[in-house]
């Protein structure tokens, strides 16, 4: 099996479930080896209180043909990214490849709640989770991604930058979380680009996470059984699909053409090739567009 990323070093900044999960196991398969970091261990469960751990993530990185190295961290402490970033370069001496992926916000934004009647402590801890944590990590990470050009800093959203420019994304709060994410990406490029590194801002499409798939009452193996009452939800995809679009991008010799730019998984896999794991590409942000946000009944011919 072809490991392009063999000898690189990966830091996937909240990689307990979800894409950060599918992210570093695919860097893994890739043969990375990768740093994964959350708040949920074997010991203690974050207050999402949730069965997902980092040492789970790092086993099945490992078990994906990478090493995966779990170091229980809070990024919202920079005392924490601090020592974490340092244990890297002391063991590793280099980093190759960060993926800002922290996020913890689902319990705390309410659906098409105005400003005023959104509980503000938790849309200002929102905030905090989905936005400062990627700014402390950034900052303790970058000096050691600049050691060695050609480093990938990948900013993890929720929509593409054309498509949350026109569409209200749920509440106040969570709005101005994805979308300045996708801006940190563009201010990032600008500050990397010159010193030999890229950073994008990337979006999966419709995500079947472990806690979408609670929601709905299915599992990875049954998830079509979801479509009777969700019918647009077959346009979904798996943690993988965008793991391996970050796979792609980092074993891209020319990743430097998409500096700044914001991203999704379902353009990268025409671009790149790459398949999610049932073999489809589901290309989610063209589908909402074209079907879902049109009103049209669910088909997801000539998306997926």
């Amino acid at each position: 099996m072809s490991q392009p990323l063999q000898g690189k070093v990966a830091l996937v900044a909240g990689a307990t479930r979800g894409a950060g999960r599918g992210i570093a196991v695919e860097l893994g398969a890739a043969g990375a080896t990768v740093y994964v970091t959350g708040r949920s261990t074997r010991a203690r469960r974050s207050e999402y209180d949730r069965p997902e751990t980092v040492e789970d993530t790092a086993d099945l990185v490992t078990a994906a043909g990478g090493q995966g190295i779990a170091v229980p961290t809070d990024h919202l402490d920079p005392s924490q990214v601090r020592t974490l970033v340092d244990r890297i370069a002391d063991e590793q001496g280099r980093l190759d490849i960060l993926v800002n992926d922290i996020w913890g916000g689902e319990h705390l934004f309410e659906w098409d709640s105005p400003v005023w009647e959104h509980d503000l402590n938790n849309g200002l801890r929102l905030l905090r989770l989905a936005i400062e944590t990627h700014a402390i990590t950034s900052h303790h990470a970058l000096p050691l991604l600049l050691r060695r050009p050609g480093g990938l800093v990948v900013e993890m959203t929720d929509g593409t930058d054309a498509y949350n420019r026109v569409n209200y994304r749920l509440s106040f709060f969570y709005d101005l979380a994805k979308t300045s994410v996708i801006r940190m990406a563009f201010a990032l490029g600008h500050e990397l680009g010159p010193r030999g590194a890229t950073a994008v801002a990337l979006t999966p499409g419709w995500l079947r996470s472990e806690m979408m798939l609670d929601n709905f009452g299915v599992r990875e193996d049954n998830w079509r059984d979801a479509l009777d009452r969700v019918p647009h939800f077959a346009i979904s995809e798996t943690p993988h699909y965008v793991g391996r679009a970050v796979a792609a991008l980092a074993a891209d010799p020319d990743v430097a053409r998409w500096n700044g730019a914001s991203l999704d998984s379902g353009s990268l896999a025409r671009t790149y090739g790459f398949t999610d794991l049932d073999g489809s590409r589901p290309d989610a942000w063209r589908y909402m567009v074209d079907v879902q946000d049109a009103g049209k009944p669910a088909d997801v011919t000539g998306y997926r």
